[in-house]
């Protein structure tokens, strides 16, 4: 390990030991109760794998293997994965993630008779030059379905393609983030939580709306940068559960995080997540039924 990742490592262990210690808060208790998420991961095989995540005292997690779907080392990062139920009685679990250099949208499940189903689609080419992807799906009832796709760019630039808006959205100024996760869908704005490599925590809000700038908070000044890979699900009303990773030590932390509100955020550490977190690619595993991200 090198010493400026030691450093950070150290970094981060004092910082959850001091969010432990905060002030209770209705956001931060209800974040923190028993709430469950799955970490879903696309082992260095091409495996699919999911750790279900819950945040008890002390935390469990429990790792299942599964599905072989991908040919070895192709799998570069990914967006969410979704599980539907597709009638009469089968259910499927799908998602976008880039392959080599392309963008693809992949599934695995079962049909309506048991047999297991997986596939991928026809690719998106041109994403060498891209180190994250998000897809966004808001579907509720009495409001207008929305389906959007975020890629970040490795010089700072972000792309959202939409079926609205004349489907392209361009935005500057993010060369400093290292990764980002979903934590809001609302029918006018995405707000996604990012860690730079400088150290610091930025809530980024993307509205709907393309001629609208998007709102970058900060949350924390520091420690952060140690973090390959964030993932974030809904927990109570207006919270969310947050799994961050260390893939150089293999390690993962579960934080309890109040509605994103800037620097007033209450983020409250939870302790170190049981297992080993080694596989080359994470993302969240959520389904259909959860409601909406609302963590902003």
């Amino acid at each position: 390990m090198s010493l400026k990742r030691a450093s950070a490592v150290a970094a981060s262990a004092v910082l959850l030991g001091s969010l432990a210690t905060l002030p209770a808060t209705t956001a931060s208790a209800s974040a923190s109760a028993a709430c469950t998420m799955t970490v879903g991961s696309i082992t260095g095989g091409g495996d699919i794998a999911n750790t279900d995540v819950t945040a008890t005292a002390p935390i469990t997690a429990k790792r299942t293997v599964g599905v072989h779907v991908f040919t070895p080392g192709v799998a570069k990062f990914s967006a969410t994965w979704t599980t539907r139920v597709t009638p009469p009685s089968g259910k499927s679990t799908s998602g976008e993630l880039v392959l080599n250099s392309a963008l693809y949208s992949a599934w695995y499940g079962t049909k309506s008779d048991g047999t297991p189903q997986n596939g991928i689609s026809n690719g998106s080419k041109g994403w060498q030059g891209y180190h994250v992807v998000q897809t966004s799906v808001y579907s509720v009832p009495g409001a207008p379905y929305w389906r959007a796709t975020y890629g970040l760019r490795n010089d700072g630039v972000m792309y959202r393609w939409s079926g609205e808006y004349g489907d392209l959205a361009r935005y500057t100024g993010f060369a400093s983030v290292k990764t980002m996760t979903l934590i809001s869908q609302t029918r006018t704005y995405d707000t996604f939580l990012a860690n730079a490599r400088g150290g610091a925590l930025y809530t980024i809000r993307i509205a709907r709306d393309p001629k609208v700038l998007p709102v970058v908070k900060k949350l924390r000044t520091s420690t952060w940068q140690t973090f390959e890979n964030l993932v974030a699900q809904r927990c109570g009303v207006q919270s969310t559960l947050l799994t961050a990773i260390d893939k150089e030590t293999g390690s993962a932390y579960l934080y309890a995080v109040g509605h994103a509100g800037g620097a007033s955020t209450v983020i409250k550490g939870l302790g170190r997540v049981p297992g080993t977190f080694t596989d080359p690619v994470d993302y969240l595993r959520t389904d259909e039924a959860i409601p909406p991200l609302f963590g902003e």
